[in-house]
């Protein structure tokens, strides 16, 4: 064996161990090695006329009394949620049909279900702090929105618009395809029917307001065209949401009461409920 031998083997057992020190030490915030990371937070609304989010954007789904998810044999193990979960003041046992896998001492919590992180009061910090402040800024945008003016926005091809969408500000939205604005509906609740789509055209800000309900026949459609993005569109409904089976929804829904998804529907957007929301088999995406 010459001097390189000899040199050469004790810096490659100590590379070798260094390496290993550094892979050993790798891992995401819940606190375990190989532990999926929390998902980037997505796309938010920029710009004149916007609802600002605040921390509450960093969740997809945002609730204060719990989040229910039943799945089906095929998604027991596919990510239908993309994008972070959040419950407070709720505890985690709130969190319901997720598995989640919380590490010692973790920050968060993983589930097959969810392309992103889970979060609850009673993890570690800085998890509750951010939390409640998240909670805050829900609803202080749910307040912003709810008194915002309203500027007509209008129909496509030259209609003009009303403080309410729908033939006589019924909140009928089916058939309409509706241009950006901030449109009113006061105690008036707005609603999608059997048979029927809604097209929100054009790039800009649409803001929905309502002290009545949202509810979303199955197998209905909200479509986006010629600019319009999911991160733009806001639905302040102050009573209960309802997005029907195998329907899609696009925006940010922001209640203060319960959202629920009935079996198979989907959404690119985010939900916040001031109270619980519950899901069947759906696909949530953050914008």
């Amino acid at each position: 064996m010459n001097k390189f031998d000899n040199i050469s083997k004790p810096l490659m057992w100590s590379t070798t161990l260094v390496l290993a020190a550094i892979l050993a030490g790798c891992g995401g915030g819940g606190g375990g090695t190989g532990v999926p990371s929390p998902a980037p937070i997505g796309s938010t609304c920029t710009g004149t006329g916007c609802v600002d989010l605040g921390t509450a954007a960093n969740y997809v789904i945002l609730a204060e009394a719990g989040v229910t998810y039943t799945p089906t044999a095929t998604t027991t193990s596919t990510p239908k949620i993309t994008g972070n979960i959040g419950v407070s003041p709720a505890a985690a046992t709130t969190i319901a049909g997720f598995a989640l896998d919380l590490p010692a001492g973790g920050t968060y919590s993983t589930s097959t279900l969810v392309n992103g992180a889970v979060y609850a009061p009673g993890y570690a910090p800085p998890t509750p702090a951010n939390l409640t402040t998240a909670v805050n800024d829900k609803l202080t945008a749910y307040n912003a929105a709810a008194g915002m003016a309203t500027t007509g926005g209008g129909l496509a091809g030259g209609v003009p618009g009303t403080a309410c969408p729908g033939t006589g500000g019924t909140g009928a939205l089916g058939g309409q395809t509706i241009e950006p604005g901030v449109y009113t509906c006061g105690g008036v609740s707005l609603a999608i029917a059997s048979g029927t789509a809604v097209t929100l055209s054009g790039a800009g800000v649409y803001v929905f307001k309502t002290a009545g309900t949202l509810t979303q026949a199955a197998n209905t459609q909200v479509t986006l065209t010629n600019g319009a993005l999911p991160q733009n569109v806001f639905w302040q409904v102050a009573g209960a949401v309802s997005i029907g089976a195998g329907a899609h929804m696009e925006g940010n829904i922001l209640s203060a009461s319960n959202i629920a998804l009935v079996t198979g529907a989907t959404l690119k957007g985010r939900l916040y409920s001031a109270t619980d929301i519950a899901m069947d088999a759906n696909t949530v995406t953050q914008p």
